[in-house]
């Protein structure tokens, strides 16, 4: 299961709003300022004229102000989106190593597999991959049913055949046989779950969306980022929507 879970973060809107005005020696209270207090979970209230800086910053592509916020997250997901993410720039990542875990390995199991796409060399089509048991007609003439082999699963954990099954097997026999934990996990598919802590500005992060959402991205990556903006979204609402209404 691919998620993300959310850790922690610095500043808010008003981060955005004081950054720009400092250039002019000035600061900015929101509307709420009295109860905020020392709590880092309340929001601010910005006034219409600091919501109108943030769009403006947004719409001429300010980017510094959005670098003073920051967020954290916990983000589980299989190694080949993990690589994909990865490419971000300034975004600080640490993450799990197989050098020192020796846990049972998970792996990443789709719903179904997505067929290719017709016009782009790479990418997901729109329809899926038939893998129910079909006769060999003229109406079915390629039974791919094989293919729901490769992830079957069962009560007992990863069954004969499977793909994944072999996998485990041998990397569980490498390490047996005291082969290092660093080389025996080259055996392992980059469909294999991998964690880590990533952290970012608020514009790194409304950047990372803004090209891993749109519709011709993979899928899984989609996952990942959806559920970052739907976080970021919460924690810095005008300078969220405003990154994203204006993205490059």
């Amino acid at each position: 299961m691919i998620k993300v879970t959310y850790i922690d973060h610095m500043g808010s809107d008003l981060s955005v709003v004081n950054a720009a005005r400092v250039s002019f020696g000035k600061n900015s209270k929101p509307l709420n300022h009295e109860s905020l207090g020392d709590d880092p979970t309340m929001i601010p209230f910005l006034p219409e004229t600091d919501t109108k800086l943030i769009n403006y910053l947004a719409r001429h592509h300010h980017k510094s102000p959005f670098n003073h916020a920051f967020a954290t997250f916990h983000v589980k997901a299989p190694i080949f989106v993990a690589r994909q993410l990865q490419k971000h720039e300034y975004m600080p990542w640490n993450e799990i190593s197989r050098r020192y875990v020796d846990s049972e390995p998970e792996f990443y199991i789709p719903d179904n597999w997505r067929e290719k796409s017709d016009d782009k060399k790479q990418g997901s089509g729109e329809g899926f991959v038939n893998t129910l048991l079909q006769d060999d007609t003229e109406d079915y003439p390629d039974d791919k049913s094989y293919l729901a082999d490769y992830w079957d699963v069962d009560t007992t954990g990863y069954v004969e055949n499977n793909a994944y099954f072999h996998a485990m097997c041998t990397y569980k026999d490498l390490l047996k046989a005291d082969v290092a934990p660093e080389q025996a996990r080259m055996v392992l598919p980059q469909s294999t779950m991998t964690e880590w802590y990533w952290s970012g500005s608020l514009y790194a992060f409304s950047k990372m969306c803004g090209l891993r959402l749109k519709p011709d991205t993979q899928y899984e990556t989609r996952l990942v980022a959806e559920q970052i903006g739907d976080k970021m979204i919460e924690l810095f609402p005008e300078s969220w929507i405003a990154l994203r209404a204006y993205a490059e």
